[in-house]
């Protein structure tokens, strides 16, 4: 798989198959033994928390992040590059804001899979490895590889994690095709429903926006909510106990809920009305807007990963018209919310300790089809991350004249994987979590990108 590293070779002498699985057993152990131990990684893990904004069927990295003006016509697009405020690095002129704040942007010029189907390229960007087949027509399951949040969270509640919100949040939607074609990978996965993230599933710029469920109902005194527990534990106790996976989920999902619903003075984290109308049409008043502010008040009060979709479904996915849509339709609200997510978090004096990453599933063909569109792209594309201890006003990474392959270090979303692993302060090969056979795995295989610290 690309990023993961080479295996040694196995030895010439032929072993009996009591030896291997003695051997196997006894390496299995060695490995599990490590497990959950965190070893400190190589950087100074000054990132507390994740943002992740993630755009939906994928943005056309040469349009925004990566132009190429010297190209021809069939390539070059519409658009022409501008100046940032760090000599040497242009973007998009579509992007007059984050211009100005390139200095705090490591711009990842060279990252590259070999997944094209939204769903599975959703999965290898998210969870670092590829999904066993090239499909859009996939849906998570409990033998899934996790993503990112789902192991960030699992390493939070592992550490402590004590909060009553559980600390992997998605905003507003999940990542999906059409709604119907959930992605793989974002959801507990291997790991189980204990890890699932608490998905919004509504949109925070609705007037009377609330969170469903949060918050005891107004006739419901917390006294009468301990009597009504008190009476289900005593039924529980005199039940035979069922011994199952669903039992377990539905023992989870019961728990979630208790917490969820007795977590007043939590549920303020959502309650963007607490934020001068000022700051909110800062961000925007429209869905993307309110849930990078949505994002920023919930690392605030503890949570350690927000996935913010810049959605719906695969919105992003231009084959046709891609200049007009991201033009009047989708660069200018993703960026407005974009900008003032980083501004706000440097104010407050957050940025140090969130990392904010900006990504989708793959890029988009360099050549423009007969529609005025771009197709899907995954063999090169453009990532960027800020804050949490990475070192802005620097491009890594270079794709080749067109934009169609990496011309210099290329990186794989596993090596990605890695290095957000180590800026939270996670050796990403040391620490193991179990795969749904219990087989023990690491973080990620990929290698840490150390140009970002």
């Amino acid at each position: 798989m690309p990023g993961e590293r080479p295996r040694p070779p196995g030895g010439a002498a032929r072993a009996s198959r009591r030896e291997l699985l003695t051997a196997s057993a006894a390496a299995t152990l060695s490995l599990w033994g490590r497990s959950g131990q965190g070893a400190p990684a190589a950087t100074a893990g000054r990132a507390k928390s994740v943002i992740m904004i993630f755009n939906c069927g994928a943005p056309s990295h040469t349009d925004l992040w990566d132009l190429k003006p010297e190209a021809p016509d069939a390539v070059r697009g519409e658009f022409r590059p501008i100046d940032t405020n760090v000599p040497g690095i242009q973007i998009s002129e579509l992007l007059p804001q984050m211009a100005k704040r390139a200095d705090k942007l490591a711009i990842v010029r060279s990252l590259h899979h070999g997944q094209s189907a939204h769903n599975s390229g959703m999965y290898w960007s998210t969870v670092g490895r590829a999904y066993p087949q090239d499909s859009t027509l996939i849906t998570p399951s409990r033998a899934d590889f996790p993503s990112f949040g789902t192991l960030v969270g699992w390493l939070a509640q592992r550490d402590g994690y004590a909060g009553a919100i559980p600390p992997y949040v998605i905003t507003p939607r999940p990542h999906c095709d059409s709604f119907v074609y959930l992605t793989p990978g974002q959801f507990g996965g291997c790991l189980g429903s204990r890890f699932d993230p608490f998905v919004l599933n509504a949109d925070p710029d609705e007037r009377n926006f609330k969170v469903p469920n949060m918050g005891l109902p107004e006739n419901m005194t917390s006294a009468r909510f301990a009597e009504r527990q008190q009476l289900l534990g005593e039924l529980d106790r005199k039940s035979r106990p069922v011994d199952t996976p669903l039992a377990s989920d539905l023992a989870v999902a019961h728990e979630r809920a208790i917490s969820l619903v007795t977590a007043s003075s939590q549920a303020d984290a959502f309650d963007l009305t607490k934020e001068p109308d000022a700051v909110r049409a800062r961000y925007g008043k429209h869905s993307w807007g309110q849930s990078h502010l949505l994002a920023r008040r919930l690392v605030e009060s503890g949570v350690r990963f927000v996935s913010t979709v810049n959605g719906p479904s695969i919105t992003w996915d231009t084959h046709k018209d891609n200049f007009k849509q991201l033009k009047n339709r989708l660069v200018p609200p993703m960026e407005q919310a974009y900008a003032a997510l980083l501004d706000d978090l440097s104010e407050r004096g957050l940025l140090d300790s969130t990392l904010v990453i900006w990504m989708g599933d793959f890029g988009r063909t360099p050549i423009i089809n007969k529609d005025g569109g771009r197709d899907h792209w995954p063999h090169c594309y453009t990532m960027v991350l800020a804050g949490g201890g990475i070192r802005g006003g620097q491009v890594i990474g270079e794709s080749d004249k067109t934009g169609a392959a990496p011309k210099a270090r290329p990186i794989t979303p596993a090596d990605i994987h890695a290095t957000v692993f180590s800026a939270l302060g996670y050796d990403p090969l040391a620490t193991n979590y179990a795969m749904s056979d219990g087989r023990p795995m690491p973080l990620s295989q990929g290698n840490i990108v150390r140009e970002l610290f």
